[in-house]
């Protein structure tokens, strides 16, 4: 393949583990479909042919790269290669197909909460397996293998390594905060999220990697790997859209535009737009459910999933029998404009 056709690039500054193998990359202005007169630049520097690639940069790169105005970054960006103290390297991604290394899972991840790209539109395959398990802490990203030691070593000092995590995914926010959205806790929000503009995260909300919000929304429930919620749906306190990375299921799950999802309610369906799930009710792909008409009577027993992805349906559970209820959903869903249009 030609250096001159990427389908993106990043120069990020990388963490090691005392071995020298990386363990994740900060990638600050990850770039989507590069001008080719930069690609070929930076591929001279680097040493770059074809292929995915990560490359470590030398002192000597670094410079020359940081010279180079044929390559745009910011000026800051500039001053960071000259100067850090962390690894550079130089991530090269020609093709949009399984990732192999650390570097490429994270210039992914980078490129969704970045908005570059949407969910799904990346390949993932496989980045649990590449992925370590890592400590997140005040003092940075540490091996779990080494947490031990550098915890003695900051109480030697008379410091406190607080570990606030460990996961093989980091917070969002350590990495990128795109324009317009809130955050009530930034814990929440995994690196490769997508979110939104207009998009407010309430304390319980969260977003999972690979999912997320397509425009203005409220979250205050969960929004599981592979989820993507259209522009002004609500989800409810203590909600739950089922993703594909519980229970092996490979359905992709999806909420339409101007929905409500109600306070401890769930799906396991897609929603298509207008539509409304009452408080306190899960529904599965395999839920029973009675098909009403206008008049409220019954035109049909059939299960959800057959249901999926439809407009305007309101699903309830009877109070009396206990049966979950469809019927044409007549309520306007508006998001409150003064929690989102000012973010």
């Amino acid at each position: 393949m030609s250096t001159n056709t990427l389908h993106s690039l990043g120069l990020g500054l990388a963490t090691l583990d005392s071995q020298g193998k990386v363990i994740e990359v900060y990638f600050p202005e990850p770039v989507l479909n590069p001008a080719a007169e930069s690609v070929i630049a930076l591929s001279m520097h680097c040493g770059y042919e074809r292929g995915n690639a990560d490359i470590r940069l030398s002192t000597t790169q670094r410079n020359e790269i940081a010279d180079d105005s044929s390559i745009p970054m910011s000026q800051l960006l500039r001053e960071t290669l000259k100067t850090s103290r962390s690894q550079i390297v130089a991530m090269f991604l020609a093709e949009n197909s399984a990732p192999v290394s650390v570097a490429e899972v994270y210039l992914k991840l980078h490129l969704l909460s970045h908005r570059l790209v949407k969910p799904h539109a990346l390949n993932l395959q496989g980045a649990f397996g590449i992925l370590r398990n890592i400590a997140w802490t005040n003092q940075g990203a540490i091996a779990v293998e080494e947490l031990a030691a550098r915890q003695l070593q900051a109480r030697s000092n008379g410091e406190l390594l607080d570990v606030m995590s460990v996961d093989k995914f980091p917070k969002m926010s350590n990495y990128v905060v795109p324009g317009g959205v809130r955050i009530a806790d930034t814990a929440r929000v995994r690196l490769g999220a997508y979110v939104g503009e207009g998009t407010t995260v309430m304390h319980e909300g969260f977003i999972n990697f690979n999912a997320g919000t397509e425009g203005s929304a409220m979250v205050e429930g969960r929004i599981s790997a592979g989820v993507v919620v259209g522009e002004g749906s609500d989800l409810g306190g203590g909600c739950s859209t089922m993703g594909t990375l519980s229970g092996g299921g490979t359905a992709i799950i999806s909420v339409g535009r101007d929905c409500l999802i109600g306070a401890n309610a769930g799906i396991g369906i897609a929603l298509g737009d207008r539509c409304i799930v009452e408080a306190g009710l899960y529904v599965t792909g395999g839920t029973i459910v009675s098909v009403l008409d206008h008049e409220g009577q019954l035109v049909q027993h059939t299960k959800a999933r057959d249901l999926s992805g439809r407009n305007d349906l309101l699903f309830r559970r009877n109070s009396q029998t206990g049966a979950v209820e469809c019927k044409t959903n007549k309520t306007s869903i508006a998001l409150n404009e003064e929690l989102h249009s000012h973010n």
